[in-house]
Order: structure tokens, then sequence, then C-alpha cells
């Protein structure tokens, strides 16, 4: 039997998150507000649409965390009308503008790897994805939310066949207060749990936790629950009794058919055609053909119509840029028709020139002019210290060695007043604080200085408490590599888009730069700026790796060990 009550969890979740947002929220998006009005009127496409182009305003305005939760909602769209790879694809795009290390950010990533398992599911992945539950799990930071996770876990272990995985799990989730106290979720967990036993020992009798989570689903008017302890009591029967098992079977098609399910109706109805009398089956039969064509085309409608709508946005953008363009082109034609003839040129290129040797001379000579102002203060003090310690010191030296009496109290006196006046020297002495720049302003500074107009530069988790417990000679080096590989980017790859995202974990430095340009060839890495680029991590004790794809961008994975 398959499991869709997956689809509606995504969008409850990051429903409850936007209270959050609110708060938070610091670029005006327009569009933003718009598509979430259009997630809580049912319009999926409008919805998409408008997510897409505030994804856009986020990226304009640098905010990493904004792209992310755009295309976070995009992939619940997607996985939620069918379209199951363009979800994944989504989804795993939404992670380059999330870091790992940020816990306002771990509430996405629990939504979005949510999701991926989900998606991951309907394509018959099972492994992977009982991979992305564990991930939802481990950042999920909201009790509710992790119940849910878990059971969607232990439905991959149930599909499987690991049934005492399963049932640990769900075990688990039974101990759980909120769980206790939710007749809902008691019931989801007592029908699901009963069921796995079932499945790995066929003589257990699961009939009396079966019947009492379809008694609470009644009590509680959970057609959703309804359904689906209706189809375990009609698996439960099928093999002892036809009559029964057709009865509930019957009566899971009819919730279905309220619920407007076409997934659960089509399941109903598989379980029909192996129950009803002949004089039956061909109807079911008809109606299972038309209802999984008509799903099946609804899927590929939904495919197409999200590609055409990311392709509408892109092509809007597309044409801003050209408009853009053309702008400038009319600006540099009007500047061309006023330039001065051949002869100005040549005199303002004569005047730069003889500027910039004028420029270059009269900084020498300021430099020369502050070393020589230092040289005749350090000339100063010395003499100064000469005169006043050094000479005064020699006369009570000299008073000591030729006076036979010693006046010890006078002695004094005139040691206490050097000492005075050698202090007083020190206190001129003008004491000038260097602020250091914090290494973190140093970095993006660095990174965003190859930003440009046609060039987007996003950096994640460049946080000052990053580089607390990193030394010198490594910072040093950093900067070293992360110049060569921007300089790289921005000779070769043709890049509009370039993310350089930063972590820590166990003593352990994590640098990982993506661009989304040409790619580069094999035989480029061996080049002697990447040569020595990678010669800089190993000498720390590190790896960099270089993952390329002509035409699909650069990749580029430093780990450093801080130790």
């Amino acid at each position: 039997m398959k499991y869709y009550f997956l689809y509606l969890i995504p969008v409850l979740i990051l429903s409850c998150n936007r209270n959050r947002e609110l708060q938070l929220k610091k670029i005006e998006n327009i569009d933003y507000d718009k598509a979430y009005e259009y997630v809580d009127n049912g319009k999926p496409d409008s919805s998409f649409f408008f997510f897409d182009r505030a994804r856009q305003v986020f990226f304009d305005n640098g905010d990493s965390l904004g792209v992310a939760k755009c295309l976070v909602n995009m992939a619940i769209t997607q996985k939620d009308q069918g379209d199951f790879y363009g979800a994944q694809e989504t989804a795993l795009q939404a992670l380059d503008f999330m870091n790992k290390n940020n816990l306002k950010h771990h509430i996405y990533l629990s939504t979005n790897y949510n999701n991926l398992g989900a998606a991951t599911v309907n394509l018959n992945d099972l492994e992977k994805a009982i991979s992305f539950y564990n991930l939802a799990i481990r950042y999920s930071d909201d009790s509710i939310n992790t119940v849910t996770y878990k059971n969607n876990l232990a439905l991959c272990y149930q599909k499987l066949r690991n049934f005492e995985k399963a049932i640990s799990i769900y075990s688990e989730i039974a101990n759980v207060d909120f769980v206790k106290s939710s007749p809902i979720e008691y019931a989801r967990v007592l029908s699901n749990l009963a069921r796995t036993k079932w499945l790995q020992n066929p003589n257990y009798n699961a009939l009396p936790e079966l019947h009492e989570a379809l008694k609470i689903r009644q009590q509680e008017n959970d057609l959703w629950g309804q359904n689906a302890s209706l189809s375990h009591l009609s698996d439960f029967y099928a093999s002892t009794s036809q009559k029964k098992s057709l009865f509930y079977a019957e009566s899971m098609y009819e919730i279905a058919s309220r619920l407007k399910s076409s997934a659960n109706m089509l399941q109903a109805l598989e379980k029909l055609i192996k129950l009803a009398p002949s004089d039956r089956t061909k109807r079911y039969f008809q109606e299972y053909q038309q209802l999984n064509d008509s799903i099946q085309l609804a899927r590929a409608a939904a495919k197409n119509q999200f590609a055409l709508i990311r392709y509408e946005v892109e092509k809007n953008k597309a044409e801003n840029l050209r408009l853009e363009k053309e702008n400038t082109e009319k600006q540099n034609r009007l500047i061309r028709q006023r330039a001065i003839t051949g002869a100005s040129i040549f005199l303002l290129l004569l005047a730069v020139g003889g500027g910039t040797f004028w420029y270059k001379r009269r900084k020498q000579r300021l430099e020369l002019e502050a070393e020589n102002k230092v040289k005749e203060s350090q000339l100063h003090l010395s003499k100064k210290i000469h005169d006043v310690v050094a000479n005064g010191i020699y006369r009570v030296m000299t008073e000591i060695e030729y006076k036979e009496d010693i006046d010890r109290e006078g002695m004094l006196d005139k040691l206490e007043h050097m000492y005075n006046q050698s202090r007083d020297i020190s206190h001129d002495v003008e004491q000038k604080t260097i602020t250091e720049i914090p290494y973190s302003e140093q970095i993006a500074e660095l990174l965003k200085s190859f930003a440009a107009d046609h060039r987007r530069v996003f950096i994640a988790g460049n946080e000052t408490e990053l580089w607390t417990n990193v030394n010198k000679r490594v910072k040093d080096e950093i900067k070293h590599v992360l110049q060569e590989l921007m300089v790289n980017m921005k000779k070769h790859s043709q890049a509009d888009q370039v993310v350089i995202r930063f972590e820590t974990s166990e003593q352990q430095l994590k640098i990982v730069y993506k661009d989304n340009g040409i790619g580069m060839p094999q035989e480029k890495t061996q080049g002697k700026g990447l040569s020595n680029t990678v010669s800089r991590i190993e000498s720390l004790g590190g790896e960099i790796i270089f993952v390329s794809e002509l035409g699909k961008g650069l990749s580029v994975t430093t780990n450093i060990p801080l130790v």
C-alpha cells in the first residue's frame, strides 16, 4: 500500500513558521506576501509563480535565507502536485542558500529535508528517503514536527520490511506526551504500530487496536485517519474474510471520494478490483483506468506548468536585462557623439599621465616627509633622554665618587627629580592606537569586491565567532586561496552567481565555493595559480576538491583541520 499523508505536512509547518518570518523580515517583498495569499486560497500555480518572483527579489538584495525560503515553498508545491523530480531539484538547490550552523536556519532545513523525503518516497527510493528523514529529525527544533518526521521514517522502514526498526520507532513515538494527549496522533500511531506487528507476524491479532484507532478517528471526525484505518482493516481481512475486506474497501472508497483524494481513491479501487464479484469488477477496472490516466495527465501537466512558470520568470528577467543593455548602449552612443576629438583625447591622456606622475611623486614626498618626521622625533627623544636622564645620572655618580660626606637626602631628591623628568618624557610620546579590521570583514570585503551588476556574490556562515580559534597562518593562506578562486572565476567562468559558505564542525573548517559558470576543463586544475592553491591547503594539512562539469559550473570544497 502507498501512503500519501506526507503531502500536506510541509505546507502546514511552513504556514506556522510564517508568523516568525513576519517578525524577522527585513526586505520589503510584496511578491512573497502574495505567494502566501495564494497558498491560503489553494492556488498552487499562482503561489509558485510569486514565490519564484520573490526569490529573484531576495537574490538581487543578497538575502540568501529569503532565497532559500522561496525555494523550499516552491519544492513543496511541486511535490504536492506530483512533480517529484522537480521537487527534488528545487529542494536541493535551496540547501545551497542555508547555513547548517545557524540555528535560525534549522526550521527551514528540517522542513526541506522532510519534503525531500516525501518526494523521494514517491519515486520509490526508500533508502535515500530514510537519509532525508533522519536529517529532518536532526535539524528539527519542534517536538510536534519531530513526531511527524519519525512517523514518516517508520513507514519507510515498514515498506522495506525492516519491521523491528519500524516497531521501535512507533513505540518511541507512542510514549511522547504530545501523542498521548492528542487523540488523532494517538490513533495514527496505534493503527500503524498494530499493522506493522501484523505484517511482521501474520498470527498477531491486530483487530482490537485497529478497531480502537478507527473508533477514535470517527469520534474526532478525522476523515484522513479513517481512510488509513479502513485501508488497514481491508488488508487485514484480505486473506481470511473476503466479505469483510470488501466492506472496508468500499468504505475506504466512499471516504476517499468525500476527500476528493485521487491517490486514495486509486488505492481503494485496486482493492475493489481484487475483492468485488465479477459482475462489478469490470466497472471498477474502468474507473481505475480513467482515474489513473487522469492522475498521470495532471502530474505531467503540473510538471510542464511549473517549468513554464520558471521559464516565463527567467524570460522576463532576460527581457529586463535586454532593455537595460539597450538603454546603456543608447547612453554610450550619446557619449560617443559628444566625445572630444583625437587631439583632445591625446591631451587628456597626457594630462592623466602627468597627473599620475605628479601623484606618485607627491605620495613619495609625503612618505619621505613622514619618515623624516619620525626620525626627527626619535632623534629629539634620544637627545632629551641623553640630556636629562644620562647627564643627570652622571652628575650624581660624580658627586658620589668625589664627595667623602654624602648627603643622602640630597641624593634622593636629585634621583626623584630625574625620575619625574624621565616620566614626563614618556608622557610626551604620542601613542597611536591601531585598530585591526576584524577578519570576517576582511573576507567579506575581499569576496564582495568581485561582485558586479551582472554578477552576484553570496556569503554564508562568515560570522566573527567562526574565526575565533583560527590561527594567523591559516587565515593568511585562506585569503590567498579565496582570492585565487575569485580571480579565476572572474577571468574564465562567465558566472552570474557565486556562493561561498563557511562551516566549522569537529575541529575542522569547511569552505564550499560554487558558481554557475561554464565549468572548468580537468587540465585547468593543473595551472600554476590553482596548483599554488592546492599546495597552500596541503601545507595546512587540509584537502581541496574540485568538481566541475562543462556548462554546469564549478564546485570547490576545502577542508582544513583546526588542531
